[in-house]
């Protein structure tokens, strides 16, 4: 495959400069052999790595739990890759250690429960049970004001994995009757739950109060546009909480490496929010550390190939989703700020619902049904055996 034949009388017309010759595309024919293995081995951590997955069936069962909360790690940033979900584990260690800790405990808890009460094994696998788990207990630690490493925190951050697998199993037949995932509605219900019932003066569990989007400034200081522009990749990081730049680009790394396509339009989206929250004059720090635009890239990423087969009519679609999702946020956080609650991803959450929804004729050809979706440049490809209807080969991986 590799090697062209001469012709043979070329060939014997040329003696040792041929055998010569010969050797060279021999080294060269390797070359091309090392450099395609290198390609499919890159390749092949890429995407959903299905591969990957029926390797470890086999495997015991404390390996098969790790590719599983790892991929529940991924699941946050819509992502469905154990790669990706190691990167970013990381980027939580390096943000803040002890964050790393009450993630990846809610993300157990929240796992170990599915296997407990008995959940679809494709479910759990995918990581589809974990990700809220670990999203409630990142956001408990995050309004902690009890300081790094209280242990008493691990107690309801347990409760609250244990909470989300509970509401996502009572809203998964529900919502599949209109096809749609469940996404992070457990998470954004017991986050909520959770920090109305301790309040911001609780003896044992205190919390920071959130303040409204909106809110006047201290100080009337001029905006740095330096400031704005790094709060772009900022949003993306603060899907998790994270505000400093070096674990937010690489963050942005990991959905890079799981998808290209995605991490565009992650970029893209928070850049939207940004946009929408200096057209409304939100608070400078919403704009300095990206909490104005990681709803914006959570739309946008959502509707700009996950949901719906990239083109450009999605992709308009999508800029429009984070454009609204932002615009929603600001909203959510100006109202639930009054009583010091956080809006969380209610906005991208509900907006991308709504999205869904739709059954325009422009948006209907591009849906994906929910049990199909992978990665972007997955849906892409297989576009048309999706429009025939066939489903053959392809694992549920409800986001």
């Amino acid at each position: 495959m590799w090697m062209e034949k001469k012709p043979e009388g070329e060939t014997d017309g040329q003696g040792d400069g041929c055998r010569g010759s010969q050797g060279r595309r021999h080294g060269a024919g390797g070359g091309d052999r090392v450099g395609r293995r290198f390609r499919n081995g890159l390749v092949s951590c890429t995407g959903d790595m299905t591969r990957f997955s029926k390797c470890m069936e086999d495997k015991a069962f404390p390996l098969q739990l790790v590719e599983w909360l790892l991929r529940g790690v991924a699941r946050v940033i819509l992502a469905n890759n154990p790669l990706s979900g190691a990167l970013i584990l990381a980027a939580l260690a390096w943000e803040s250690p002890w964050q790393s800790v009450v993630g990846t405990v809610g993300l157990l808890a929240a796992t170990l429960t599915a296997v407990i009460i008995g959940q679809d094994s494709a479910e759990v696998s995918g990581g589809l049970h974990g990700f809220n788990g670990m999203l409630v207990s990142l956001l408990i630690g995050l309004f902690s004001s009890a300081g790094d490493w209280y242990w008493w925190l691990l107690l309801p951050v347990c409760l609250g994995g244990a909470t989300c697998t509970f509401l996502y199993s009572g809203l998964a037949p529900l919502l599949d009757r209109w096809d749609l995932p469940v996404a992070v509605f457990p998470f954004n219900t017991a986050i909520v739950l959770y920090l109305l019932c301790t309040g911001p003066h609780n003896p044992y569990f205190p919390h920071h109060p959130a303040l409204p989007a909106g809110a006047l400034e201290p100080n009337r200081t001029e905006l740095s546009t330096a400031q704005v522009l790094w709060g772009v990749p900022l949003g993306v990081g603060q899907i998790y909480g994270c505000e400093a730049p070096g674990p937010s680009l690489l963050i942005l790394g990991a959905l890079t490496l799981y998808s290209p396509l995605m991490a565009v339009h992650a970029l893209l989206g928070s850049g939207a929010g940004t946009l929408a929250g200096l057209s409304v004059s939100v608070r400078h720090v919403s704009l300095y550390s990206g909490l104005s635009g990681f709803n914006g890239a959570l739309g946008c990423m959502a509707v700009g190939g996950l949901f719906f087969t990239f083109s450009w009519r999605t992709h308009l679609f999508s800029i429009a989703s984070a454009f609204l999702s932002a615009y929603v946020d600001i909203a959510l956080s100006n109202l639930l700020g009054t009583v010091g609650l956080p809006a969380c991803s209610w906005a991208a959450t509900l907006v991308v619902t709504l999205m869904l929804l739709l059954n325009g004729r422009g948006l209907a050809a591009y849906r994906i049904p929910i049990g199909q979706v992978m990665a972007p440049e997955h849906n892409l490809r297989f576009r048309n055996q999706w429009a025939a209807g066939d489903s053959s080969d392809q694992d549920s991986t409800d986001v």
